[in-house]
């Protein structure tokens, strides 16, 4: 994404920079049986049509973010939070699964984040602040000489659409559509900014975890983070559900794809095949004045085997 709010080939802003590498994989499941839907800190939602997208000058067009559409959802469960550090651990623990940054040897790590004599590290040319940093993975967030031990209430991060499908299929569960994280997103709010209205911070309080001060050099930290926060940091919206946007960009089922009709949609899945797997939710690094994204109705993708220390999910559950 260019400054401007347009998308490029290389998918490099705040939200996520392409991959440089030579081996890439798609749809790698760990080799065991699944687990049975556990349905445990997750919330069961109705469904029903809802007005999906924006035709608000604010989105970004280029984006995908309208038209405004009906769009209908069966009823589906939907984890209350990312899927956390302890959580992602507990899979590793019982699969040996490698994640696509241990398997390569290094992933994206916000520069503002690493020490101040940290070594040189290669950057990605449109966004400087993102450094290739070796030995960076979930339980490594910012290299080997970090660990999430004080983190386990955070979400996982360094986690590719890969890596999170492979976790779904462990966990019984699946990704979210666009469809379905939009409609939870919202929490029963109509065409609001927020999912919890239209006003960023109501009577001077923070509801998420974005980037306050000036991007990429200084951040005031009035929302109490620098980094990630906990999963359940702020209060959740009108369905039970936290962290729907700032802190972490969560990976959804779709294929990315940027054109619409306005037609009413029932239970839609987004192109058969495609380049890159749909983001939602913005992140901790996300700003008004350079990447508005953290909107409900704001959008933007990833190539499957990316991974950035802002990227994470959730899960969802089909209705038996």
């Amino acid at each position: 994404m260019d400054p401007d709010g347009s998308l490029d080939g290389r998918r490099a802003c705040c939200c996520s920079p392409a991959p440089r590498r030579d081996e890439v994989t798609h749809g790698r499941a760990p080799h065991h049986p699944a687990h049975t839907t556990d349905h445990d800190g997750m919330v069961l939602l109705a469904g029903g049509t809802f007005l999906m997208g924006t035709d608000s000058a604010e989105g970004y067009p280029a984006d995908g973010e309208g038209p405004a559409r009906n769009v209908t959802v069966s009823p589906f469960w939907m984890d209350t939070t990312a899927v956390t550090n302890a959580q992602f651990g507990a899979f590793i623990s019982a699969t040996g699964y490698r994640t696509d940054a241990e398997r390569f040897g290094w992933s994206f790590v916000f520069a503002g984040l690493l020490p101040g004599d940290f070594g040189p590290t290669r950057g990605a040319a449109a966004a400087p602040w993102w450094r290739e940093v070796e030995g960076a993975t979930w339980d490594h967030p910012e290299g080997p000489h970090s660990d999430v031990s004080a983190r386990q209430d955070h979400p996982a991060v360094h986690v590719s659409w890969d890596d999170a499908a492979a976790y779904c299929a462990w966990a019984g569960k699946r990704l979210p559509t666009e469809a379905e994280w939009e409609y939870a997103a919202r929490g029963g709010l109509v065409q609001r900014r927020y999912p919890w209205g239209d006003e960023l911070t109501p009577a001077g309080e923070h509801r998420c975890n974005t980037w306050q001060g000036d991007f990429p050099a200084g951040n005031d930290c009035d929302d109490g983070f620098y980094g990630t926060a906990p999963a359940r940091a702020f209060p959740p919206n009108g369905y039970g559900l936290y962290n729907m946007v700032g802190n972490t960009w969560e990976w959804c089922a779709d294929w990315f794809e940027v054109r619409h009709e306005r037609t009413t949609l029932h239970d839609p899945r987004g192109p058969e095949a495609g380049t890159h797997r749909a983001i939602r939710g913005g992140s901790y690094l996300c700003h008004e004045s350079y990447c508005y994204r953290y909107r409900v109705a704001a959008r933007s993708a990833s190539t499957p085997d990316s991974s950035t220390g802002n990227t994470g999910f959730r899960c969802v559950a089909s209705v038996e």
